[in-house]
């Protein structure tokens, strides 16, 4: 299959979970159905997480079979669930019905239950430090398959606890799959549905500026955040190839544009690495170029990844946020959860691929 050509759930039947509102209206007024009926469909997949017709108990059986025949709903198959017995961090690895695998991961938190959602089997953008981008991009997820990652873990969780926030920043360039991504939101936000805030909302990037100015015009008040990892462009470029296309400054005025017309502050990720971009001199730099912006700075200590580079040490950590910080700016440090798993995006489903003998090694690219 190319690449950027996406297979879905079937090829000759529709997929339910692909549908909004008006979609399934339109569906269904096709099948000679009332309106209301599509509502009740909708709740079904998209509220309840229905997997199977015979548990849509308000339609008629009639229905309920004709369903059946003409369209499907989409769902994953757990293929291996890792569990953090420390945090409660859990893991999913899904299978997609062409056999594609993507990862999606359960985060506790004080304020709620996170997902974090997968866009694209595979990533094309290179970044140096990321399990992701090893193998390349196979192809854009749909709006459904993101939705099935949320539901999968809503149905891992059990009716006694609810997911509350999404985050996109599993595997995958979210803006690279736009239109995908904008629906996934817009789906998970239905009232009949997960019903799940667009401030609960966050879409990680590494820096398509383009991308960026768009999803300012949504009306979307969901979080941007920036994979920056470097306060120059001689470093970002090596660590995040796709500062060649879009450096710093560009990068910068399309997330001061993002912040101005959503009111929202931009959060910029900065995954701090063992001397390559922890250095004091760094954080002066960085406190320098985001003074004074609607911002906030969350450091991360570098996940292993398999890819020969290693977080900073704690006391390194804390002094890059002590010099952020001077600067006026709101800066935190991420709370590593998962520790006792294979927590870092893509980690999983790179493992498993190479105990089948698929390949996994770099194609070449360097995401630009």
């Amino acid at each position: 299959m190319p690449v950027g050509e996406s297979k879905g759930w079937a090829m000759d039947k529709p997929d339910l979970k692909e549908m909004s509102p008006s979609e399934m209206r339109a569906f269904c007024e096709r099948l000679g159905e009332q309106a209301y009926r599509a509502r009740q469909v909708f709740r079904w997949v998209h509220g309840r997480g229905a997997v199977d017709w015979r548990e849509m108990t308000n339609l008629p059986r009639a229905l309920r079979e004709r369903l059946a025949r003409v369209a499907v709903i989409g769902r994953a198959r757990v293929l291996e669930r890792q569990e953090d017995r420390g945090d409660g961090t859990v893991k999913l690895l899904l299978e997609l019905a062409d056999g594609e695998t993507v990862e999606t991961v359960l985060l506790r938190h004080r304020y709620g239950n996170s997902v974090c959602v997968s866009t694209q089997v595979g990533c094309r953008m290179g970044c140096a430090f990321c399990a992701s981008t090893v193998g390349g991009l196979v192809r854009p997820l749909t709006a459904g398959e993101m939705a099935e990652q949320v539901l999968a873990i809503q149905r891992d969780l059990g009716a006694a606890e609810r997911v509350s926030h999404v985050v996109l920043m599993g595997i995958g360039e979210p803006l690279e799959n736009y239109d995908a991504v904008v629906k996934f939101l817009r789906l998970i936000h239905e009232p009949d549905g997960l019903g799940i805030s667009y401030r609960n909302m966050t879409l990680s990037t590494s820096g398509l500026v383009p991308g960026i100015r768009r999803l300012a015009g949504e009306g979307l008040p969901v979080t941007l955040a920036v994979s920056l990892h470097a306060p120059n462009d001689e470093l970002r470029s090596r660590l995040v190839p796709v500062n060649r296309r879009h450096p710093i400054a560009e990068l910068l005025a399309a997330c001061d544009e993002y912040a101005a017309r959503t009111g929202r502050r931009v959060t910029f990720e900065y995954a701090l690495i063992d001397g390559v971009n922890d250095l004091p001199e760094l954080a002066r730099e960085l406190g320098r170029l985001l003074q004074g912006r609607l911002c906030h700075v969350n450091l991360i200590p570098l996940n292993p990844s398999g890819r020969g580079l290693a977080g900073s040490p704690p006391e390194r950590v804390r002094e890059f946020q002590e010099i952020v910080t001077r600067y006026g700016i709101s800066t935190t440090v991420r709370r590593e959860l998962g520790a006792g798993i294979d927590a870092a995006c893509g980690q999983l489903r790179r493992r498993r691929a190479a105990g089948f003998g698929v390949p996994v090694t770099p194609d070449g690219r360097d995401g630009v």
